[in-house]
């Protein structure tokens, strides 16, 4: 089978790109006295948090908290000369945490960007303090125990959300089709591995080059929108992963094409319906998985002029002669297990007996 590597960013890279930014921001911003009300809520994040061990830098005794562990708090200018405000908070890998969300987190107004990643413990929705975060930029929340609904309304006030990460965790209920009139600069969305129900409203992510929608293993029902596949060029979806829900129709005459800019593409573990034959792919695409469908007709002619990093379209209703030829030759058996009457290398020779 094609190399199982995602060439785009997937959910687990989103952590790292964050923390790089921590790292750069704090690498190139002076140590400057932080903000006192700042420095107060991250005490009261700690004390709600139930004092992790690796929060002991975070110490009353230490006046500066933009000297803190700088991995985790990051600051920017303040408006008075010799103040810096939390601009970015990285809470990771906190494995002794049982507690709730902290409603202290609410008080960081000039926060930028916050990353809560592999918080296991962390528990309940997220408290109504979050209506003061109006300047975030980028979530990240990722491997938590967090429930609740997907909080849309709650973040309202953070007009400029570019990236929406909460993965992994226990949200549930709808996707609230409000996103798209809150956040109309959102251009990251993932919600994957969460319990949330219901269909995917359209226009989650308004047109824009560069744009994520991960809603993997939930239990969304109904068909794709059409809206993710009416623009080709730059502005179309760069990714859309919603594998591993109940989702049924035809995506093809919208998804596909070989104008679009999509370079990963994944259906599978759904009910979806189409013939595949006609079917043209995008030339920038590179992951292609189709698997556990309900997939008819023959596999299509087009994928030849596509070179995939990954492909799979085993387990559906597919018929006929595999193509030859170009790029197909990299995939490998396994790619096509499961379908009703394929045949062609890499599979046994077709029957041309009468």
């Amino acid at each position: 089978m094609s190399s199982r590597t995602p060439l785009v960013p997937s959910t687990s890279s989103v952590p790292l790109l964050l923390i790089i930014i921590l790292y750069s921001a704090a690498s190139h911003a002076p140590v400057t006295a932080c903000d006192p009300g700042d420095r107060a809520a991250l005490l009261r994040v700690k004390a709600q948090l139930g004092d992790p061990a690796r929060l002991s830098s975070w110490r009353a005794s230490s006046a500066n908290c933009c000297a803190w562990d700088p991995a985790a708090v990051v600051c920017g200018g303040g408006a008075s000369p010799g103040s810096g405000r939390v601009t970015a908070l990285a809470l990771c890998s906190l494995l002794d945490v049982s507690a709730r969300v902290p409603a202290a987190l609410g008080d960081l107004a000039a926060l930028e960007i916050l990353q809560i990643v592999s918080v296991p413990g962390l528990s309940g929705p997220f408290p109504a303090s979050f209506a003061g975060l109006t300047a975030l930029r980028d979530v990240n929340v990722n491997g938590t125990s967090i429930s609740g609904a997907v909080p849309a309304s709650l973040l309202a006030g953070a007009s400029n959300l570019s990236t929406l990460v909460i993965a992994n965790s226990k949200l549930a209920g709808p996707i609230p089709a409000s996103l798209s009139s809150f956040f109309p600069n959102l251009r990251y969305l993932d919600l994957s591995g969460n319990l949330l129900t219901g269909a995917i409203p359209p226009g989650l992510l308004l047109h824009g080059s560069f744009r994520f929608l991960l809603l993997s293993n939930n239990r969304l029902t109904g068909e794709i929108p059409s809206g993710y596949g009416d623009a080709g060029g730059e502005d179309g979806l760069y990714a859309i992963d919603v594998s591993r829900n109940q989702l049924s129709g035809d995506p093809s005459a919208f998804l596909f094409g070989i104008t679009k800019a999509t370079a990963r593409i994944d259906l599978s573990w759904n009910a979806l319906e189409f013939d595949m034959t006609e079917v043209e792919f995008p030339h920038h695409l590179r992951f292609l998985d189709l698997s556990h469908n309900r997939i008819t007709g023959s596999v299509a002619k087009s994928l030849r002029d596509v070179r995939l990093e990954h492909f799979d379209v085993s387990y559906n209703q597919l018929c006929g002669e595999i193509p030859a030829g170009r790029f197909m030759a990299a995939h490998g058996a396994e790619c096509y297990e499961h379908n009703r009457c394929l045949c062609g290398a890499p599979l046994p020779p077709c029957n041309t007996t009468m």
